[in-house]
């Protein structure tokens, strides 16, 4: 047979075995990946894992087989070290999402960043971490189309990978406190220091009153973060906008209570606001000036 071809077709015997041991290979690695992808994944029912596992195994046979290839047809390494090397390169480079998020989790463990139970943001996604895996982490999402830090009830899965890539920011790591602002404008005509007081009133009257431990754990946080906060208390700033004067409420609250806290300072400003007259909230207006009317005189 192999005079026949070299007869028929000019391949010579040394070209013939490289043909036969390519099509040997190529069709027992396409047979290996068909064997591993029905058996293996049988048991993987969600389609997300399915697929990245269907990649993998794809992309670890193709490299597979282009180092055999190679073996075959330039002889480009002799030593088995070397044939292992290459084997060990080309599977890192098919699992380097793996191999990263894998990494991604050691140091999530060490260095902790964050821990289970944490509200952190990564990226464009705020959420409530609620699983640490060897390849993923979980989040109960908050915000999105939802106001004011609350719940929209999506679970994320974030590879572990993009603590590396992406910022993070942990609202409850150490301090378990954020700042909130509640701006209200009101007219440049209205009592704007009786406001002030109205404001810082009802602001005092429902934010959070510090106790020893509120005080250990900022003292606790100064000491491992370099934060240093002069003030706690709540205090009003006034501002002045083009459409009237602006009273900023500020204040510390609990990560999680920021809604109710400006629910309820709200209705108290609401309530007292009702009982002034000479109070009154900003809004867009328009107004229109009449030269006679308003007594300037002339046409």
């Amino acid at each position: 047979m192999s005079n026949l071809i070299e007869q028929y077709l000019g391949i010579g015997p040394a070209l013939q075995s490289k043909l036969l041991a390519t099509f040997i290979i190529i069709l027992a690695v396409y047979i290996l990946q068909r064997l591993v992808v029905k058996f293996l994944l049988k048991a993987i029912d969600e389609i997300t894992i399915r697929y990245q596992w269907q990649k993998i195994i794809l992309y670890t046979s193709v490299i597979i087989a282009v180092i055999l290839l190679i073996r075959v047809w330039f002889g480009a390494f002799e030593s088995l070290g070397t044939y292992f090397g290459l084997l060990t390169a080309g599977l890192a480079i098919a699992l380097k999402d793996l191999l990263v998020n894998f990494v991604g989790w050691v140091f999530i463990l060490i260095r902790k960043p964050f821990n289970v139970g944490d509200r952190i943001q990564i990226g464009d996604i705020t959420g409530d971490v609620i699983d640490l895996r060897i390849f993923q982490f979980s989040v109960i999402e908050v915000g999105n189309w939802v106001d004011s830090d609350q719940s929209t009830g999506r679970i994320i899965h974030i590879p572990n990978g993009h603590v590396f890539t992406k910022s993070q920011a942990n609202y409850t790591a150490g301090f378990e406190y954020i700042w909130n602002e509640i701006p209200v404008l009101i007219t440049f005509e209205s009592d704007w220091k009786k406001a002030k007081k109205i404001l810082l009133d009802a602001v005092n009257k429902h934010a959070i009153h510090f106790n020893e431990e509120a005080e250990r754990q900022i003292k606790a946080a100064a000491r491992k973060f370099l934060i240093f906060y002069k003030t706690l208390t709540p205090i009003v700033y006034t501002a002045k906008k083009d459409s009237g004067v602006m009273l900023s409420m500020r204040y510390l609250c609990k990560v999680r209570m920021r809604r109710s806290t400006e629910e309820a300072i709200w209705e108290e400003v609401l309530e007292q606001f009702t009982h002034h007259d000479d109070i009154h909230f900003a809004y867009p207006t328009q107004r229109f000036y009449n030269n006679m009317q308003e007594g300037k005189g002339g046409k």
